[in-house]
């Protein structure tokens, strides 16, 4: 079949960014090729067949692949996955707030939130292609460990109640066998422990499981006016030629503060209790207190006399961010909002805050069901959502390569 009839087919049940997830390549490269500005490499044509050769598929309403959620938080890993034509088939969130704004931005799901992963069996987990877990970071975080030490808690594997998480994680690998699998959590588990809590990871899931495993360090502010760097470690049953380096990051200006704050000039629609008036003005309710903000310069000032870096981030619209942590409900301080020299700083808003992880685009705004205290704790404890969307686009082709080949074995094995 001639390319450009292939691909106009073909485009009848992808979306361009679908498309691209499949074949490996970058969403503008398939609008140049519906353009005329470039070809299709031959390369790809088998790809493309295959996919003319299942469309019908989609036409029905069936899905690409299927994944789980676990850890779940409130999707931000879904998000990146389900915009490649994945069907989440379960789900699993313990925070009954954070299954609270999981319920609203994905009321679609055919299928309950589980809780506690710890008292789920393995035979309750669908069948699926991927897995997706934002496994517990506390444990193996800085912030985490340092407070742990300073209550007497252990840390890392030794936390019982979610250093051991991870070995769920990996019992539900095992007993499911899912094509590929994608786990994130803090840098810092790199290191923790002088390295022996990754190494035992690392070999859970390569000796133990016998999946082939790539890891990376990929800081968000690529994506988001914030510098947080996590690392996502991703797996295959079968032996792939995934590579990190085919990461794509956006090209021009990196984006800035201004990009995610509120205007407050009426170019946007007020959101109560967000954003007040005709102007849609910042409620006056997210600035510092006269007394919050005396301390957190007296805080400062005194660490910097000691010689420490502690103190508060104060960002300006062309800045970048520090990390939103969860803690941010306390009194905001790693990330407030300067108003000038003469004024006190504001926090951010929770709708500043999803802008911020990467939620809200010009299509899609996540719903915010729950209180301040709590939204703020659950953009702290989520991902970076355009992330996780660029992981899922080098990740996808290598899974759908598995499920080709799988058909086409099972098709030869018809034949005998």
């Amino acid at each position: 079949m001639e390319a450009g009839y292939l691909l106009s087919y073909v485009r009848k049940f992808y979306t361009q960014q679908e498309l691209a997830a499949h074949l490996g390549v970058d969403a503008r490269t398939v609008r140049r090729w519906e353009n005329g500005d470039s070809v299709v490499k031959p390369a790809l044509l088998p790809a493309l067949q295959k996919l003319a050769q299942t469309g019908g598929v989609r036409e029905s309403g069936a899905h690409t692949f299927s994944f789980i959620d676990l850890f779940a938080g409130i999707g931000g890993i879904r998000l990146g996955f389900e915009g490649f034509g994945g069907k989440c088939v379960f789900t699993s969130e313990w925070n009954k707030y954070a299954a609270q704004t999981y319920r609203a931005n994905f009321p679609q799901d055919d299928h309950e939130i589980s809780g506690d992963i710890t008292a789920i069996h393995e035979d309750e987990v669908p069948d699926h292609d991927v897995l997706l877990a934002g496994f517990p970071c506390q444990p193996f975080s800085i912030a985490g460990v340092s407070k742990k030490k300073s209550l007497g808690r252990e840390h890392g594997f030794l936390d019982k109640t979610q250093g051991t998480l991870f070995f769920d994680v990996a019992r539900i690998i095992q007993s499911k066998r899912p094509k590929a699998f994608l786990l994130e959590n803090v840098k810092n588990l790199l290191g923790h422990d002088r390295g022996n809590t990754f190494r035992t990871i690392c070999e859970t899931l390569q000796r133990d499981l016998g999946y082939h495993i790539h890891y990376r360090v990929i800081d968000g502010q690529h994506w988001v006016p914030q510098h947080r760097e996590r690392i996502v470690i991703v797996g295959f049953r079968e032996d792939a030629s995934f590579s990190f380096d085919d990461l794509q990051l956006p090209k021009g200006r990196r984006p800035t503060m201004d990009d995610i704050l509120h205007p407050e000039d009426g170019s946007e629609r007020a959101e109560d209790p967000y954003t007040l008036g005709k102007n849609a003005e910042v409620n006056s309710k997210y600035i510092l207190t006269q007394k919050l903000w005396q301390y957190l310069k007296g805080y400062a000032a005194k660490h910097k006399a000691a010689g420490n870096g502690f103190g508060f981030g104060l960002v300006e619209p062309g800045d970048v961010s520090r990390t939103l942590s969860a803690r941010y409900y306390k009194d905001g301080s790693e990330i407030l909002v300067s108003r000038g020299p003469r004024s006190r700083p504001r926090r951010l808003t929770p709708r500043e805050c999803a802008r911020l992880m990467g939620f809200d685009s010009s299509t899609r705004q996540i719903l915010i069901p729950v209180s301040d205290t709590q939204a703020y704790k659950q953009f702290g404890n989520s991902v970076v959502v355009p992330v996780m969307r660029e992981v899922a686009r080098i990740m996808l082709p290598h899974v759908f390569a598995q499920t080709y080949a799988g058909r086409e074995r099972m098709g030869q094995l018809s034949l005998v």
